[in-house]
């Protein structure tokens, strides 16, 4: 599976990265900017990058305009952790939660946030992963994370007959492979990643996607199977 790589825009504040013409008259700027600018910071060196003056320069602004908006820099990383909370945990548990008629729709849900950087931002994940070989306490939200993750996703499999230690082999399967492909920043091109999705499901889940069923997940991320010069995955 792809990880897509999120826009140059800060998707989670929904805002542009670049400054407005009202910060750029503000001496302060805005909570927005430091925080836009805090993320991406993090996203592209990992957390040593996000210091207080490194972060000024970026959005040209003094050192002292920071603390307009935060106490410290823990309370801006603080802010980082709990997005990447809500919308990496938060949105996975979401979509697996979903309505769906059968475990495949089911799974094709889960496969949205794999290429729908507005649900799961793998930038995101990576520069935490990466924090939490700093950070005791970085790896121990990893860690329960990963658990509350798996158990819902282990709920997903037993709602449609798995018997428990099935459910909990083929969550953690279809888990730890995608965080395998963050870990590696694997890149797939969409024709190839779409190719592959029927295959996936079927490892996963024991059953193969109807055509149907894979032209209404096409479709929800605006690919037409034509692009492969086939119409079977």
């Amino acid at each position: 599976m792809y990880i897509l790589v999120a826009p140059a825009t800060c998707l989670w504040l929904n805002i542009d990265m670049t400054r407005s013409e009202t910060d750029k008259t503000d001496s302060k700027g805005s909570r927005e900017l430091w925080l836009s600018a805090a993320f991406d910071a993090f996203v592209e060196s990992g957390v040593d990058s996000v210091s207080i003056v490194h972060i000024g320069r970026r959005v040209g602004l003094s050192r002292t305009s920071f603390y307009w908006f935060f106490q410290d820099r823990e309370a801006l990383l603080a802010e980082l952790v709990e997005l990447w909370r809500t919308k990496n945990t938060g949105n996975l548990i979401s979509r697996v939660e979903a309505y769906s008629e059968s475990i495949v729709e089911a799974m094709l849900n889960l496969f949205d946030c794999w290429l729908d950087a507005r649900l799961f931002d793998s930038r995101l994940e990576f520069a935490m992963r990466s924090w939490a070989l700093q950070s005791t306490d970085i790896a121990a939200k990893i860690a329960s994370a990963d658990q509350a993750r798996i158990e819902a996703m282990t709920k997903m499999f037993l709602r449609y007959g798995c018997g428990s230690v099935e459910a909990d082999v083929r969550a953690r399967s279809s888990y730890l492979v995608q965080i395998g492909y963050i870990s590696m920043k694997i890149d797939e091109a969409l024709p190839v990643r779409m190719a592959r999705i029927a295959h996936y499901v079927e490892i996963f889940t024991g059953r193969v996607p109807s055509q149907h069923e894979l032209n209404r997940f096409f479709s929800r991320h605006n690919y037409t199977p034509a692009e492969l010069g086939q119409t079977d995955a």
